[in-house]
């Protein structure tokens, strides 16, 4: 059974590996410095990284992101905002393919909702055909294109419906 959690700080090492584990596969920009312990720390202190576990084990992760260079786009429907921004989503190798990475999407969208956010938004690398696959099941619109962290990037937004 799989189990999302909002990750802690002795969730830290297990998480780092598994984004070292991200770095150098096709579609992924991450590098030897992105991302890092800091940016840990940083979604640590937000309350914003969950970690999917199994027995006990990290397989998955993502972030509820805070990045102004992606809030600027001008694709994101304003009448929308505030939103929140799905990132750093990771999934162990030898879990991938099995819906995981939709799930923890999923887990991200319901904590926006509850946060009071309006709407939800992701980029993707547009040659990712996999990943898109993935999270046309999650019903976004797709709403432009960009180029950032020197790749292209398709952007998808959604609105929430609001929690009362």
């Amino acid at each position: 059974m799989y189990n999302i959690v909002k990750a802690d700080i002795s969730d830290r090492e297990e998480i780092m590996q598994l984004y070292d584990e991200q770095k150098g596969r096709e579609f992924c920009a991450w590098e030897e410095s992105y991302p890092s312990y800091e940016t840990i720390d940083y979604d640590l202190s937000r309350d914003c990284l969950f970690v999917m576990k199994e027995r006990g084990r990290i397989i998955a992760a993502i972030s509820i992101d805070k990045d102004d260079k992606v809030e600027e786009l001008k694709c994101w429907n304003r009448d929308l905002f505030p939103g929140g921004e799905l990132s750093r989503v990771a999934v162990s190798p030898s879990m991938q393919n099995k819906g995981i990475a939709r799930r923890m999407m999923e887990h991200g969208i319901r904590v926006l909702r509850e946060r009071g956010y309006k709407s939800c938004h992701f980029l993707v690398n547009r040659d990712n055909l996999k990943a898109v696959r993935s999270y046309s099941y999650l019903n976004f619109d797709s709403v432009g294109e960009c180029f950032l962290y020197d790749q292209h990037f398709l952007c998808y937004e959604k609105a929430l419906q609001l929690l009362e």
